[in-house]
């Protein structure tokens, strides 16, 4: 189907989100949980077995706090809870994990028709929270890591307006070509988190080109716009460069705020500074969340960077990425 008949067709949903269904299992360690057991930079994300998955959660015990996650589940059903027509592609295993997640959506008003099943159970992440609020993630992708191009179509975005995709899909390069190729077949515009420092390192060959030819907004934080465009530039500077792929960049520095520059040019925005920070687990995928509620409302972009900051700003004050519904609710009222 062309984009022209997309577009004539009545659509459905404003936003498909596309990566791996994931449940979160948060909990606060100590330093030197991390220096005893993990290898690898704090604060990063790496993919683990699921036997990695289970013995990190057995040594954190009973201080695990379960919720449904995922860098592009985290961003959809924020947008879902603020009344946003929502749906989501990804895979889930048929056990207790993935009829968590997509019950939750479903709750939440999200359609899970384009949810796929399989026997492999479904991806699961322990989020290691330190002190300092700082999380550092392991990840066992599960059923997620079983999509397969052959298992998306064209006829999976119909009826959406816009895809948001979570990064981490840089690491299956054949299936992020062709559900990029898919959205952007069916007349879907598009954004890209860019998920962690470890994804734009190992996608850095073929980052260019996928943003140039089927990204219209790139969100990247500070580690990740330096590891992709170079260190000693200003953050301004990293979201005008971003712009030069695609049609909006954006550059979140956290407690520092955000930049974001188009062609018609840039929105430097203010943090929203929390005193009781508990946890970042899902901070930059609220903020987009945030973002796109504004853009896809045609506000202007200072505005959307404004809704960004304040759910940022909203999970960080709990443990993992579940904000109370009657929270929700105010913050409906609150945002631009």
């Amino acid at each position: 189907m062309s984009i022209e008949q997309n577009q004539e067709k009545k659509l459905k949903y404003d936003i498909i989100g596309v990566g791996s269904p994931i449940v979160d299992a948060l909990a606060q360690v100590g330093e030197d949980f991390l220096s005893e057991h993990l290898t690898g930079a704090k604060g990063g994300m790496e993919l683990v077995s699921g036997e990695e998955i289970a013995r990190l959660a057995a040594l954190a015990g009973t201080t695990l706090v379960e919720s449904p996650g995922g860098s592009a589940g985290n961003t959809v059903f924020g947008l879902a809870r603020l009344g946003i027509s929502a749906t989501f592609l990804g895979k889930i295993g048929n056990d207790q994990t993935g009829h968590l997640f997509a019950e939750s959506f479903r709750q939440m008003g999200g359609d899970v028709s384009r949810l796929k099943k399989s026997e492999d159970p479904t991806g699961r992440c322990v989020s290691l929270v330190t002190p300092d609020s700082e999380r550092t993630m392991r990840t066992h992708l599960g059923a997620a890591l079983t999509l397969s191009p052959e298992e998306i179509s064209e006829e999976d975005f119909l009826g959406c307006r816009h895809a948001h995709i979570e990064g981490y899909l840089l690491f299956n390069r054949d299936l992020l070509r062709h559900v990029l190729g898919c959205a952007k077949r069916s007349g879907c515009t598009v954004s890209l988190d860019l998920a962690s420092f470890e994804v734009v390192q190992a996608a850095e060959d073929i980052l260019p080109e996928i943003l140039k030819e089927y990204v219209d907004i790139v969100f990247a934080n500070e580690e990740e716009a330096e590891t992709f465009l170079g260190k000693g530039k200003s953050y301004a500077d990293m979201a005008r460069e971003l712009n030069q792929y695609c049609e909006i960049g954006v550059v979140k520095m956290g407690k520092a705020g955000s930049v974001v520059a188009s062609r018609e040019g840039i929105a430097e925005v203010e943090p929203l500074l929390v005193e009781d920070v508990v946890d970042t687990t899902g901070a930059g995928d609220l903020w987009a969340a945030g973002f796109l509620y504004g853009w896809l409302r045609s506000q202007n972009l200072a505005a959307c960077g404004g809704n960004g900051s304040r759910l940022g700003a909203e999970v960080v004050r709990r443990m993992g990425t579940v904000i109370p519904p009657e929270r929700w609710v105010e913050l409906s009222r609150e945002l631009s």
